[in-house]
């Protein structure tokens, strides 16, 4: 199964670019462009910060934990004042040889519109070592956008919030813009009268 392929482009507080692209699925994998390179990160890279500062990471934008199979229901919750499934995912033997302070993601999906409302990695003491959630969101021509998220450090307690400014719908990409290879060409912005800005 073939999960969602996403390109990032992020800008530090150096101004210097960091660009990925984040393969989910079956077959996970993430690529990043350094010094004009392109190269794939192992599974002990995916857990570094994508940019310096951050509680965010590749595992964090690839969450492949959700297409891991060993996955069970555990019961309903409410997120968000709203009824969600709550799915425990243990790690396969790669992954966990590799990180054996993990000991299994929690996932909670809307039970309506099986939307990810969050999720948790739970360490092996029972500890929650790292928490997504969806704070807000807005339905664009009739699809759900998140507006802001947050991204929590179990252990040290630092938080980074993102925020999304604005969003253009329905462009005409090709699929080769989402292949490894094409990670070193520029993609400049959307036009203006693409890209709808979100309220704060």
């Amino acid at each position: 199964v073939q999960g969602a392929i996403n390109r990032i482009e992020l800008v530090d507080g150096d101004g210097r670019k960091h660009r990925l692209l984040v393969q989910n699925g079956a077959h996970a994998a993430v690529w990043r462009l350094a010094e004009a390179r392109v190269s794939p990160l192992g599974i002990a890279a995916l857990f570094a910060p994508v940019i310096p500062g951050v509680e965010v990471t590749a595992f964090d934008l690839q969450m492949p934990f959700l297409y891991w199979p060993d996955a069970v229901l555990q019961s309903i919750n409410r997120i968000l004042g709203r009824p969600a499934h709550a799915f425990l995912f243990r790690p396969p033997a790669d992954f966990a040889a590799e990180h054996p302070e993990v000991a299994a993601a929690r996932a909670f999906l809307d039970t309506q519109f099986n939307a990810l409302l969050q999720t948790e990695l739970i360490g092996r003491d029972g500890r929650i070592l790292k928490t997504f959630s969806l704070v807000s969101l807005k339905t664009v021509d009739k699809q759900p956008v998140p507006k802001s998220v947050d991204f929590l450090n179990g252990i040290t307690r630092d938080k980074t919030r993102l925020q999304v400014k604005g969003i253009a719908l329905h462009l005409d990409l090709a699929p080769s813009l989402f292949e490894p290879a094409a990670l070193a060409e520029e993609i400049g912005p959307p036009a203006a009268a693409k890209i709808l800005r979100l309220d704060p």
